[in-house]
């Protein structure tokens, strides 16, 4: 555990190098919250709820939305790269698991971003664009296990896309696809809550809502209690199935791979 806790850190160093890429990162998020602020107050203009939110709830919505989605990509292109340019199986011959490396790698780049965007963000959207606090303070720590469970998940179906490269020659169709079915079936782009029932209920059937509505749904009260218990086991049981895929996928991936002929 200590390599990947050192290729971790090393992630984090080199994000912090780069702040022209930073400061452009954190230009495109609050140019981003500006137009979901503006355009929700223009459905707004002439009536108090949609569905069964208010102004404030939805603001606060789609905005820890927003910042969670971000977290959504992971290292599956670095992955898919690696794949193409034959990269991958010097990697396979170092003394470290290559998956263990890249989630490594990924949860250092999302802890430089949770501290130099995420937060200052947050704390933004809190003073000037009218996102509320927590429902409770119970829902904190809930909403923090939520978060990571939903950002695990992503990190984990992002790797399965990029394993797919192995048999295809270029997976950015394929990712492109999972990026659009993920923005909107995760609630990232409208609450599911808006959905016509047999959506809502064709969702449930998937992973997606594990990774973005859950939390932020906990975060803002619409699952409380026993059902946001419920709702952190749905989660953790699907983070576990989709880890089990992914693994069982990559056995079979790693037998196409030749190294000195053999």
């Amino acid at each position: 555990m200590r390599k990947y806790w050192e290729m971790m850190k090393s992630q984090i160093k080199l994000d912090t190098a780069y702040t022209a890429w930073y400061w452009a990162g954190s230009a495109s998020v609050i140019f981003r919250m500006l137009i979901i602020y503006a355009f929700w107050h223009a459905v707004f203009e002439n009536r108090t709820t949609v569905g069964d939110m208010s102004l404030q709830a939805m603001i606060t919505y789609t905005m820890l939305a927003t910042l969670l989605n971000n977290y959504m990509s992971g290292v599956g292109s670095q992955l898919a790269n690696q794949v193409r340019d034959g990269s991958v199986a010097i990697e396979l011959m170092r003394p470290y698991n290559l998956l263990d490396k890249l989630v490594a790698l990924d949860l250092g780049s999302k802890i430089s971003g949770t501290i130099r965007e995420t937060l200052p963000m947050l704390l933004i959207a809190y003073l000037f664009l009218g996102v509320s606090a927590p429902a409770s303070w119970e829902a904190v720590p809930m909403f923090l296990l939520s978060a990571l469970l939903g950002i695990l998940i992503g990190t984990q179906l992002d790797l399965i896309i990029g394993i797919m490269a192995f048999w295809l020659d270029y997976v950015w169709g394929l990712r492109v696809l999972g990026g659009a079915i993920t923005l909107f079936f995760t609630g990232a782009l409208v609450p599911i809550t808006l959905f016509p029932e047999w959506l809502r209920v064709l969702s449930g059937f998937m992973p997606f809502q594990s990774m973005v509505f859950v939390p932020v749904s906990i975060y803002t009260g619409q699952l409380s209690g026993l059902v946001a218990l419920q709702a952190l086991g749905v989660q953790l049981a699907w983070l576990v199935g989709i880890i089990v895929v992914m693994r069982t996928v990559w056995s079979f991936a790693i037998r196409k791979v030749t190294i000195f002929g053999g």
